[in-house]
């Protein structure tokens, strides 16, 4: 990437003619060479062509045919972890400064492509040029953090003190030690961020891997999997599957060969690996990432220009499909017009359309089946609120091709309505009035998710009760870059509490590559 310019998700814009140049000869570049490939499995140390395919088309245009990608089976996924079984004993002795230096060489190979792979997430996702950038550098800089906290922690073997003070010869220590097969299992929304990092995470702290990535995001899965099969590993010890969840992500399950697992969708899967974990003869550990209802309060003393731009950002960024997006915003009655006519305003001047554009703030959502949920849920919201901008579905021109939707805000719903409890995934605001901030905290608290949260206040009192009462992992106060979203490794550690997460600590921070390992105290009599 000629044009080095740190793009994060806190970037409000890249006005860069040098970079943003540089982004269309890339997008071109992936247009015109990419597509239409045939993608493999990789299984054992070899690339496994499957018996059945299915072809992935770009939800921003669905006359374009991106790629086929393999419809692994059952057996396919048993032959993958028994080869990351076989491969685990010699992998876990690997010094740990070696598994550093991989992890950091992968981390500059996605920074030298990171135009082409965002170009791909672009058209395979629908992401806009700023989300898509955002995502490979967060990868990469995912890597990097967790190659620094393996060195920084000495790969984690520290000596403790003396139990016994009449034999100075004791000695203690504490060493954290890999699981054995890890599985990881990775939704649409992040294809690259949310795969490649736990997969490094795992292979770091010796652990071996086999990955399974979402079937909407093919072509990002593979050139994941690609970077870790061209990585020189011994066969097994990376291994990556495509196919049914009903077949495949079934058997990594199932599987008692499994010895761990990081998983990132919904909360009914989600729950159900958590039952499986516990259910065997011993349990066995399991990062699991569910989601977020994500609030947002806003107080009387708020700068409303500020709380506005956050909340849309965090709202409608990826078309609302962030696990992180705001969905719910609950504002003081002091300042609910002020901001309800801001958020009209800054609202409908979003840029809808083709992701590939320079100037467009939402491309497509994933799938049909999106663009149908947006129109039944936009329906259920006419009959039951008021949608007080957007709603449409939007066919004109080039659109007509893909599944592209208006950013939608909606007052006047129950608390305990639908639209209101269920994550759904797409840009659509729940918006309420509330007297008092105890109000809006019981609201937003009032939820089986604890993911992110925001508040505006320019009162120091009021934020620091909002930290001691809101039941969220990820939590924001006045940020305009995104009220609920943007985390960024060694910056914000991300994850959530309640229904939301299972370990209690958060990806892109101090504790995550402890979460791979599992502690062995060591006593040595001299």
């Amino acid at each position: 990437m000629s044009a080095r310019i740190k793009v994060t998700y806190a970037t409000m814009s890249a006005d860069n003619e040098e970079l943003q140049s540089a982004f269309d000869r890339a997008i071109d570049r992936v247009t015109s060479e990419w597509f239409e490939v045939d993608l493999p499995m990789f299984i054992d140390g070899k690339r496994v062509t499957g018996a059945r395919k299915a072809e992935k088309v770009s939800p921003a245009d669905t006359s374009l045919r991106l790629c086929s990608f393999a419809q692994g089976t059952a057996a396919d996924a048993k032959a993958a972890i028994a080869a990351a079984k076989r491969a685990f004993p010699e992998w876990r002795k690997v010094p740990w400064q070696e598994r550093v230096a991989l992890i950091r060489q992968l981390a500059e190979r996605i920074s030298d492509n990171s135009l082409e792979l965002a170009a791909l997430m672009i058209l395979e996702v629908g992401k806009s040029r700023l989300e898509a950038l955002g995502e490979v550098e967060e990868t990469a800089d995912l890597f990097r953090y967790y190659a620094n906290s393996m060195e920084k922690n000495h790969g984690f073997i520290n000596e403790l003190g003396k139990l016994n003070p009449d034999d100075p010869h004791e000695r203690n220590f504490s060493v954290l030690r890999p699981y054995g097969v890890w599985a990881v299992i990775s939704p649409f929304n992040f294809p690259m961020a949310l795969s490649a990092a736990p997969i490094a995470a795992a292979l770091l702290t010796g652990n071996t891997v086999v990955f399974k990535g979402s079937s909407e995001t093919p072509y990002t899965n593979w050139k994941v999997a690609e970077l870790f099969a061209e990585a020189d590993l011994p066969p097994g010890v990376f291994n990556a599957l495509s196919g049914p969840g009903s077949t495949v992500g079934q058997e990594l399950l199932d599987n008692p060969d499994i010895c761990g697992w990081t998983f990132t969708g919904s909360y009914e899967t989600g729950m159900q690996l958590y039952r499986k974990a516990a259910s065997g003869v011993y349990p066995r550990f399991a990062i699991i990432e569910m989601g977020g209802r994500n609030p947002v309060i806003v107080s009387n003393t708020a700068d409303i220009t500020k709380a506005v731009t956050g909340v849309v950002r965090a709202a409608f960024g990826l078309s609302g499909q962030k696990c992180s997006a705001c969905s719910r915003v609950y504002v003081q009655e002091g300042v609910y017009d002020a901001f309800k006519a801001k958020l009209i305003e800054m609202t409908c001047g979003l840029k809808v359309g083709l992701p590939t554009r320079r100037d467009v703030f939402m491309g497509s959502v994933i799938n049909r089946a999106a663009y149908e949920n947006y129109q039944r849920y936009i329906a259920l919201a006419q009959r039951d609120g008021t949608v007080l901008v957007g709603g449409r579905v939007l066919t004109e021109g080039p659109l007509a091709r893909g599944y592209y939707v208006e950013p939608a805000v909606v007052e006047g719903l129950a608390e305990d309505h639908e639209l209101v409890k269920t994550e759904l995934f797409l840009p659509i605001l729940h918006l309420a009035r509330v007297k008092t901030l105890q109000e809006a905290m019981d609201k937003a608290n009032n939820t089986i998710y604890g993911l992110t949260a925001g508040f505006f206040s320019e009162d120091p009192a009021e934020i620091e009760w909002f930290f001691e009462n809101i039941e969220a992992g990820t939590t924001y106060v006045n940020r305009a870059a995104g009220a609920t979203t943007g985390a960024w490794p060694g910056v914000q550690a991300f994850g959530g509490w309640k229904g939301s997460g299972s370990s209690g600590k958060g990806i892109g921070g101090l504790y995550t590559l402890a979460l791979y390992m599992h502690e062995q105290s060591r006593t040595i009599m001299g």
